[in-house]
Order: C-alpha cells, then structure tokens, then sequence
C-alpha cells in the first residue's frame, strides 16, 4: 500500500513539473505582438503614422536633414513570411521640405528635382529577401527624373500587432544612393574644392501598414 501512494504522488509530481515547464501559447489578441509577421494579405500606408525622409553632406563638414510630405504605397504579400512582398512607392517631388523656403524652391528648379516635369518619384520592387534577424534586402527600380536605376534597401520588420481597428505592421527601409546617377546635377564645389551638397543621399522610410479590408 506505500509502494503504491508512493508511486501515485511520484506521477502527480512528474505532472506538475511538466505543466509547469509547457511552452506557453502565443495568441495574436488585441494589443499584443509576437515575432511572426501575422498574415498574407494587401496592406494599406498609414500615412499619418509613416515618413519618408533623407539626409545630405552640406559644405564637407554637416549633415542635413529634409523630408517629403506627400507620398502613397502599394504592399501586397501571399506568404505569411513576407518573402514574396511586392511594394510600390510613390513620392511627391513637389511635397519636398528642408524647413527653408528658398532651398527647397531651388530643390524643386532643373537644378535638382524639375518638379513640374517630374511630379514624382517612383520605385516598384523585384524581390524581397529575407537577411535574418527581422532584416529583409528590398530590391526594385527607382525612377526619378527620366532615369530609372536598381536600388537596394536595407529593411528591418519591426513587427505585427493586432489591434481593435486590425492588424498593423512595421518596416524602416534604408539606402543611399547617389543623386548624379538621376540627374540632380547641382555641383558648386566650396573653397576647399568639396561640394557644397554632396553627392551621396541617405533614403530612410518607415512604414506603418493597416491590413486592408
């Protein structure tokens, strides 16, 4: 008879144990995030919650800073691990802002942008590769101008979450390219024989998607 409760409080013991160390479930309920992306589907940029903005070499020794303020996407992926993401962009060249209303006007002359050309700024992505750790490669063609060139962007998944308005998810998208290569030609050189704007564009994007209805 001891033998036999010592064996009964032996199972009940073991049970526990691994009751206690189960795994636990992970639930997509309102409010929370996971590390997953959430689902297949096309996704809407919520633009209030979204930039897009750029940094340029000033006179060799500064860094400065300016955005666009209007601009729209289209984000559409079948595979829950966002691997077949395709992502089109559009950037209004007119919407340019450096918080200084004479450059900007000078951004938007021939010099640089040619806005009432060229309204705006398009890419369309070939692939999205995932890099590991939340990082995807985002490939595509960028057009500005009349030239339209293949660009990389770096893309970091900053997740999912479900809300009580629906899913949400998040990316920042960097890259640098280089504004000769589509004809934002300015030039003037400084003293020191440096450019006064430099040539090479830090692109930087962040992207909050709301799952479409």
């Amino acid at each position: 008879m001891k033998k036999f409760l010592l064996a009964a409080v032996v199972v009940v013991a073991t049970g526990a144990v691994l009751v206690a160390f189960r795994p636990a479930k992970t639930t997509n309920t309102p409010g929370t995030t996971n590390n997953l992306p959430l689902r297949a589907g096309k996704w809407n940029l919520d633009k209030g919650h979204s930039n897009v903005r750029f940094t340029i070499t000033h006179n060799v020794v500064s860094q400065l800073d300016g955005a666009f303020t209007t601009f729209d996407g289209t984000f559409e992926n079948t595979k829950p691990d966002f691997s077949d993401f395709k992502v089109t962009f559009t950037i209004e060249t007119g919407s340019i802002n450096t918080f200084n209303e004479n450059r900007d006007k000078h951004l938007k002359s021939a010099d640089f942008f040619e806005a009432e050309k060229y309204p705006q700024i398009k890419f369309e992505s070939t692939a999205f590769k995932p890099a590991g750790d939340k990082k995807f490669k985002l490939e595509g063609n960028m057009t500005v101008k009349d030239i339209t060139k293949p660009v990389v962007f770096d893309v970091t998944f900053g997740g999912t979450i479900n809300t009580q308005r629906g899913a949400r998810a998040g990316f920042k998208a960097t890259t640098v390219i280089n504004r000769f290569d589509y004809n934002l030609k300015w030039d003037r050189a400084t003293e020191a024989g440096g450019l006064v704007v430099g040539k090479d564009v830090e692109v930087t994007i962040n992207a909050e998607l709301t799952e479409a209805k």
